[in-house]
Order: C-alpha cells, then sequence, then structure tokens
C-alpha cells in the first residue's frame, strides 16, 4: 500500500478512531489536530506550523504544540550548489523559540534547522572550496545578502538583510537539502552527530574572539543552555578562568561534570542579592572612602561577562558582574525591551559587544579544535531522537527542567554513492 500523504497526531484523538489509517499509533503525540494531507512530495520535512501554547504564568510549562512530518518534494541541484543528504540536525534554543512563539526573528509557518551535518550527494566538479562528493560537511546557514553596507565592510555574520536557515527562511530540517558550495566545511572525518553542533559552538565561539579574552582572566558565562555551556568551553580552550551561572541547577551540573568551569553560580531568583554577593566571594571586594567621606565596599568583578540568555534580568546580572573597565559580549537573543540605569555603562568605562552568527574563520577553527580534543563536544549532546521524533524532541525540550542541553535529531544514514540514485528517491 503506497503512503499518499502526512499525518499530524492529536493527544486527544482515540486509536479506535484511526482504524482506517494504515499505521500502528503506538504513543498520542502532543500535538494538534489529525488530518490527512494530499500534499505529497518524495522526502520527509520537519514543519513548525505557528507557535505553541503555555502557561503565561510558567513560561516553562508548554501545552501544547504545532510540529508536524510533512512530505514535499525534493530539491533539484543548481550549478554553483552542493546537494546534500542531512544526516543530523540539532534543535538550537532559538528552534526551542520559534516552537514556543518567542524568538524574534520566527516567521510561519517554518522548516526548522540550521545546526546540523551532511554528506554531500552532488556537487560542482573542481569547485574553488575542495569541496567533494561523499565528503561529510557542516554548513554555514547565516545566508546573507552580499550588497548591504556591512556586507561590503567584511561583517557578512551582521548581514543588514541576513536570512539565517530556520529562521527567517526555512531550513535543513528535511532529508535533502542545496546549499551554495562555499557555506560548506569538510568535517574531517568527525562524527557526523558532533559535527552537527559546530554551528551552535561557532556562535559562542565568535562571542568569546568578540571579548578578545585572554589567558588567566575571570570570565562569567550568564545562562548554562547550550550556547552558554559552549562560550564556557571557548574560554576555557584559551586559558581563561571561567565561571557559569544560571536558576537551574541541572544546567550548572552539566558544565561542571564537563571540566569546562572553575565553579558555578546558582541564581537563586528566591533571593535576588544571591547572584551579586557569589560573584563577590569570587572577585573579591575594594574598600575605600570616597570623596564624600563614605566608606565603600565595591565589588572587583568579572574582567569580561557574557549574556547567553537573552533576557532583562540576566543582562542586567552581566552589567553589575563586570569589572571597572571590563568587557561585556551579548550573544542571547532577545525580544522584550530593557530598561536600566544606563549611567553604570560610563561609570564603569565598560566596553559592550554585541555577537551575531559567526564567520567561516569561526567554523574552520572550531572543527580543528575540536578534531585535536580540545573541545569535550560530545558531552554538550544529552539527548537523540529520531526523525520521526521530532515532534516529541520540540515537546521534551520545551518542556524540560535543565537536564537537556542539546538534543539531536538523527535525520538519515550516510549513502554510497557508487550504487546510490537521487532519481529513484520517494
Amino acid at each position: 500500500m503506497q503512503r499518499i500523504g502526512r499525518i499530524i497526531i492529536d493527544r486527544n484523538v482515540k486509536e479506535t478512531d484511526l482504524m482506517n489509517a494504515t499505521f500502528l499509533l503506538t504513543d498520542l503525540l502532543p500535538l494538534k489536530c489529525l488530518m490527512w494531507s494530499d500534499d505529497g512530495g518524495d522526502m520527509k520535512t520537519i514543519r513548525i506550523s505557528k507557535p505553541c501554547d503555555f502557561d503565561e504564568q510558567d513560561p516553562r510549562k508548554v501545552s501544547k504544540g504545532y510540529v508536524s512530518i510533512d512530505e514535499i518534494e525534493k530539491p533539484v541541484r543548481k550549478s554553483g550548489e552542493a546537494l546534500l543528504k542531512i544526516l543530523y540536525g540539532g534543535i538550537c534554543g532559538s528552534d526551542n523559540g520559534s516552537y514556543k512563539g518567542t524568538f524574534a526573528y520566527a516567521n510561519y509557518p517554518l522548516i526548522p534547522g540550521h545546526e546540523f551535518s551532511a554528506q554531500v550527494i552532488d556537487v560542482d566538479e573542481d569547485n574553488a572550496y575542495g569541496i567533494k562528493k561523499g565528503m561529510i560537511v557542516t554548513c554555514n546557514p547565516y545566508m546573507n545578502c552580499g550588497h548591504c553596507y556591512s556586507d561590503n565592510h567584511g561583517h557578512f555574520n551582521a548581514c543588514m538583510n541576513n536570512q539565517t536557515l530556520g529562521c527567517q527562511r526555512d531550513g535543513a530540517f528535511r532529508e535533502y537539502f542545496t546549499i551554495p558550495i562555499e557555506r560548506c566545511y569538510d568535517g574531517k572525518g568527525m562524527d557526523p552527530k558532533l559535527l552537527a553542533a559546530i554551528e551552535p559552538f561557532c556562535i559562542s565561539y565568535h562571542g568569546v574572539q568578540r571579548a578578545k579574552v585572554q589567558p588567566g582572566e575571570k570570565v562569567l558565562i550568564v545562562g548554562a543552555g547550550t550556547i552558554g555551556v559552549l562560550a564556557a568551553t571557548a574560554a576555557h580552550a584559551l586559558g581563561a578562568e571561567v565561571y557559569i551561572a544560571d536558576t537551574m541547577q541541572g544546567k550548572l551540573d552539566i558544565a561542571k561534570n564537563m571540566g569546562i568551569v572553575d565553579d558555578v553560580i546558582f541564581n537563586d531568583l528566591k533571593d535576588p542579592d544571591s547572584f551579586m554577593r557569589q560573584v563577590g566571594e569570587i572577585t573579591g571586594y575594594e574598600d575605600f572612602v570616597d570623596g564624600g567621606g563614605n566608606k565603600q565596599h565595591v565589588c572587583n568583578g568579572f574582567d569580561v561577562t557574557i549574556e547567553a540568555v537573552g533576557l532583562p534580568s540576566t543582562f542586567q546580572n552581566c552589567i553589575d558582574a563586570a569589572s571597572f573597565g571590563g568587557r561585556m559580549v551579548l550573544i542571547g537573543v532577545a525580544n522584550k525591551p530593557l530598561d536600566f540605569a544606563f549611567n553604570i555603562i560610563q561609570k564603569k568605562e565598560l566596553s559592550v559587544f554585541g555577537s551575531r552568527n559567526a564567520l567561516r574563520k569561526d567554523f574552520l577553527e572550531l572543527i580543528d579544535l575540536v578534531n585535536a580534543g580540545k573541545a569535550p563536544l560530545d558531552k554538550v549532546i544529552t539527548n537523540s531522537y529520531e526523525l520521526d521524533e521530532a515532534p516529541k524532541a520540540f515537546f521534551d525540550f520545551a518542556n524540560n527542567k535543565g537536564d537537556m542541553l542539546k538534543v539531536s535529531i538523527h535525520i538519515g544514514d550516510p549513502v554510497d554513492l557508487s550504487t546510490f540514485d537521487y532519481n529513484e528517491v520517494r
């Protein structure tokens, strides 16, 4: 019997309602709407149709999601492009934000996915980038326009009309995908599952590079999600003394067990003073009498603070914890306004840097760094799912209590190109 469409499962649908379907329903996933569609195609893809519902009083408690496994037409490669068979994908914090409706740049409906590894199925022979058929690659997903002011000045990662895969445009969570050849980078033998995590590592690495972190400096990362932990990994690799803060003890435990941080700071929301108290315990204080004759007891703070969440409160944490003359980097993507006494930036003479996306050199340097065993990227991947389990993967990640870091989705396996025929794919 031939499969002719797609199905979206509703957790409230009874198994008895599905007697005419050609599959066995073994797990009712937390999705919306049961329906067959006649928009069948040649390959599977993951699609988010709109933001999910969640409890306004508890943003971590997601009630329902709108993720489906659809069938779409397979792509046709053009000259200058590589045809890829996607192997692994990673659910990013921005993918989670798209799922929950909290990500500032998402457009719906959306095929997510900008963290991935793939096998090159077809590519122009003798291209200028050394990409060959059969090669296992990862890709730069930041699609810059090529002609704006930023691009003309070499800031391709901050293109004024940037369209990142899986954010402003459809992404790579599908079985086959085409992309410009110059965006492909040879994994040099890296495990494809790890290779899919290079892109988020690049985001963090680029931010750490923006701060010009030096050996021996004290660095605080606020936010122990994937981006924060990878920023800690990058700073540790550069010889810094690294600390990481979060409101979820489970995430801090993961970071500590990775061996990349000197200590952790539990940011207890029930005790607002606990954060700066711990910062003072780590960095020390200066005691002096000011010009008005008043005794001052001032926290030294960190040489570098890195914001890896995207909330007004964590921005304030980084400002407060930064030393006088310190540097602060914003990696987290926010969609909420900020209200704070900004004279503190002048008073401390802080250097505040935005950090967006990454550059080609970041990808190339990190592939070599991981292959050399200098970054425990394998410890970042805490949970794995198959392609057909993607709706459950998104739901689990959105509702996790801090015990999930990087979620990996297995989309496909490499093929033997001597016998593989793309035209026969269905």
